[in-house]
């Protein structure tokens, strides 16, 4: 019988499949940049963010900026710039972040079926109720009666008289202080506040990161001009000259607001704020 030579043993190949990590928002944003053979600089210009703040994004340093608005904020006009999906980026974000997108609640509603014995209200409540109906109605037959039955002798007419002879005059009514009319100047009191003004057709007017000590005046001809911001607290406004009411005293977003002269001298000043005119 013939020897069967063996042959090689085939190798066995195995294939280690490792998933790449995801690339971060900030690295797909700067390869994308570098890919377009653009500039920090460049897209600085386009977009009116600091370079600083660009490299904070680009690093995936989202917690170093102002704010969780600035981060989205930005992300977003930097997605824009580059011509990226800015839903995409803006989601990434906010994954980076820890920070979920704000989902509405299911609403659920409760209906009565008719017939179940457990809805039904009980024979105590029905009793319950029917003693609270008969005690309104007794107390609102003597609270009526008071409004017909005197409860002494009305006074002569000599005693109203003198009543009115001794009455205390009323002080005069103070002269309401003037409305300052004239231009609106906004002025940044923190160093790198983010800041738009629009007119009412969303034309805009001015878009910023204004430095401390910065001061834009909205054009006398702007039809509504309206401010969009998350720092509404870091501006001081006058209104000809005469400073007004801040916008908000804390941090937060705000948006589509009239800053005309007329609104911003017609706003209440709440406590702590300037009052109007002064």
């Amino acid at each position: 019988m013939d020897e069967i030579e063996d042959g090689p043993e085939p190798e066995i190949q195995t294939t280690e499949t490792a998933s790449a990590a995801p690339i971060s928002v900030g690295a797909r944003l700067k390869a994308e940049r570098e890919k377009q053979g653009l500039s920090r600089e460049e897209i600085g210009e386009k977009t009116k963010i600091a370079e600083r703040h660009l490299t904070t994004i680009e690093e995936g340093r989202f917690a170093d900026l102002p704010g969780r608005t600035y981060a989205v904020g930005f992300a977003r006009s930097y997605a824009r710039a580059l011509g990226l999906n800015e839903t995409e980026i803006v989601e990434g974000v906010r994954d980076e972040m820890g920070v979920a997108a704000p989902q509405v609640p299911e609403r659920k509603l409760d209906y009565m079926e008719p017939g179940d014995p457990a809805r039904v209200p009980s024979s105590k409540l029905a009793w319950g109720v029917a003693a609270l109906l008969i005690v309104l109605v007794v107390v609102g037959a003597f609270t009526w009666k008071g409004f017909f039955v005197p409860a002494a002798d009305l006074p002569t007419l000599q005693d109203e008289t003198e009543a009115v002879a001794t009455a205390p005059t009323a002080a005069p009514t103070p002269t309401e202080t003037a409305v300052p009319t004239g231009e609106v100047a906004f002025t940044a009191t923190v160093e790198g506040v983010w800041v738009k003004f629009y007119n009412r057709t969303g034309r805009q007017l001015f878009q910023k990161q204004m430095e401390e000590g910065e001061t834009f005046t909205i054009p006398a001809d702007a039809d509504g001009p309206q401010i969009w911001t998350g720092r509404p607290d870091a501006f001081t406004i006058t209104v000809g000259g005469q400073q007004v009411a801040p916008l908000s005293t804390e941090e937060r977003t705000i948006r589509d607001v009239p800053v005309d002269a007329e609104s911003l001298t017609s706003r209440p000043a709440g406590p702590g704020l300037p009052t109007r005119g002064g």
